[in-house]
């Protein structure tokens, strides 16, 4: 069901690979509720996934872009303002790649070139999207910012390598990029902590079918879906909450607070 809650307002989501993907559905669920889309991916993202599948279903331009290249995201910005014929509402950035973890180097065994890439890629990219928008002044009063992250930023996964570093780094990003664009414009940034999700990436983890597992035996209500964490998204790029900002905001079906359930007891009595 649409309500209506983006009509009128244009947004930019980066992310989208395929239809397993939080940023595909997210785009779904926006275009629903009334707003105008430009989809964003890199270059091999591009090649490599359907989204133009996508961009046919939501009626949107695709602008490539490498997230670590400031001309890239300077010319994204401008060819957004155009399309749109002014500034940005909103803006979903759903961006993460390990290196370490595509090559199966331990935590405590990476190699520190790839490291430094997957920081850039995965939470840098962050900073340098706002600066960009700083810099060009791309993005309206009340603009919303969403970064998807997990909890492994506050608790060991260990199989979640050195994207739980990256996912610490997005969430401070998030605080403090986050202050001083509310100063500024009244732009507010947060990070949605997602239940893991079986999207093309998150498959990729090591144990990953068996902690999904775990996660719906300890959320009371059951791993959120990719459609869910689309639901939430378009509900914080609306204007009915504008007053959060700096927020990491858990969307894990009570997860992040809950110390055990009577299914993992059982589980472990048997």
């Amino acid at each position: 069901m649409a309500y209506n809650l983006l009509k009128g307002k244009k947004g930019i989501i980066f992310g989208a690979l395929d239809e397993k993907s939080i940023a595909w559905r997210t785009a779904l669920r926006c275009r629903e509720e009334g707003a105008e889309l430009v989809l964003s991916n890199a270059p091999v993202a591009l090649r490599m996934g359907e989204i133009n599948k996508l961009a046919t279903a939501v009626e949107a331009p695709v602008i490539g872009a490498d997230v670590t290249n400031m001309d890239d995201l300077k010319k994204l910005f401008e060819e957004s303002m155009k399309h749109f014929g002014g500034g940005i509402d909103f803006v979903l950035h759903s961006i993460g790649m390990s290196l370490n973890m595509r090559k199966n180097r331990h935590y405590t065994a990476i190699d520190y070139g790839f490291n430094q890439k997957t920081m850039d890629i995965s939470a840098i990219s962050l900073h340098r999207l706002l600066r960009t928008a700083w810099d060009m002044d791309a993005l309206n009063e009340w603009c919303s910012v969403i970064a998807l992250t997990y909890i492994a930023a506050q608790r060991v996964f260990p199989d979640y390598n050195e994207m739980a570093d990256a996912k610490t780094l997005l969430e401070g990003i998030t605080r403090n990029f986050g202050y001083h664009y509310a100063l500024k414009k009244k732009v507010r940034v947060n990070t949605v902590s997602q239940s893991p999700t079986r999207t093309t990436a998150g498959s990729g983890v090591k144990g990953f079918d068996g902690f999904i597992t775990y996660a719906e035996k300890m959320s009371p209500l059951g791993n959120a879906t990719g459609d869910q964490c689309a639901d939430y998204c378009v509900t914080l790029f609306s204007d009915l909450t504008r007053m959060v900002t700096m927020q990491n905001l858990f969307h894990d079906g009570g997860f992040s607070f809950t110390g055990v359930t009577e299914a993992v007891i059982h589980q472990m009595e048997k």
